[in-house]
């Protein structure tokens, strides 16, 4: 079976290697004085701790398409769709911005970002993160979080996670197995997301995360990805021992997802 993810990673190469290219010609550049400890900054990240209310919380997310169910929905005012998550309850923002194979766009999240701003709701950059300049790209795009594959990652996790952290901001680890967990757990991660969902043939289990949830450890904030198209279903993961659940397919195609997340959170 082909590997699906192989071709995005090769994008993302690209566009690292582009985005260096401009920052060798614009040493200035604020996202170059980030990468390299010039602009002495911190970002107060509150995307953890939101993650561990009271009652289960939902980070909702912005994304147009994906390369297994091709557009969702046309999205053309992130902002106004992340105000209505906002007034649904939704404890933080998740913002796709891969543009090739999931039709996002880094100006979603600095629209977003710099609307609604960080101090009311915590924005995390969700892409394939390879590379510390896109962490970079990330805080000065005005996320709070970024999210690491381990699949992809494995071992360097730890120092991607590390480099964020220098920022002050929230990674959330991603792992699809056993292995993966362990992994993550080494590298330090503090937030886990269990993927229901194999990156590499795009498929869905539902009972994935369900079976390795207690394998992480109750110190470490855990959430639940991809195949959550009913809030009943947020509510099971919940019941299982998740702090959160990640939804974006179910959001961005209700005509009414205000409700939608009001009653993962509530029944």
């Amino acid at each position: 079976m082909k590997n699906k993810l192989a071709p995005i990673l090769l994008q993302k190469q690209r566009e690292i290697a582009d985005l260096y290219h401009c920052l060798q010609n614009d040493s200035h550049h604020s996202i170059a004085e980030i990468l390299y400890g010039y602009l002495q900054h911190k970002r107060v990240s509150n995307f953890k701790s939101v993650l561990r209310s009271s009652s289960l919380a939902v980070i909702a997310e912005i994304k147009r398409k994906s390369p297994s169910k091709g557009l969702l929905s046309p999205i053309f005012d992130p902002v106004s769709l992340a105000k209505r998550y906002i007034a649904g309850g939704a404890n933080a923002l998740s913002i796709l911005t891969d543009k090739k194979f999931f039709g996002g766009h880094l100006g979603d999240l600095t629209q977003v970002a710099e609307t609604i701003g960080n101090d009311s709701i915590p924005i995390i950059r969700k892409d394939f993160i390879i590379d510390k300049v896109q962490i970079a790209e990330a805080f000065h795009a005005g996320a709070s979080a970024v999210l690491c594959i381990i699949s992809i990652l494995g071992i360097k996790a730890r120092e991607l996670i590390e480099f964020a952290r220098t920022l002050g901001m929230d990674v959330l680890v991603e792992v699809h197995n056993l292995d993966e967990i362990q992994i993550a757990i080494d590298c330090g991660a503090d937030i886990i997301g269990i993927n229901n969902r194999n990156l590499n043939t795009f498929e869905v289990d539902m009972s994935c995360a369900l079976k390795l949830v207690t394998a992480i450890p109750d110190s470490i904030v855990k959430v639940a990805e991809s195949g959550i198209v009913r809030p009943a279903m947020a509510r099971e993961y919940h019941n299982a021992g998740f702090d959160a659940v990640l939804i974006g397919e179910a959001l961005v195609k209700s005509p009414d997802p205000e409700q939608f997340i009001m009653e993962c959170r509530y029944g």
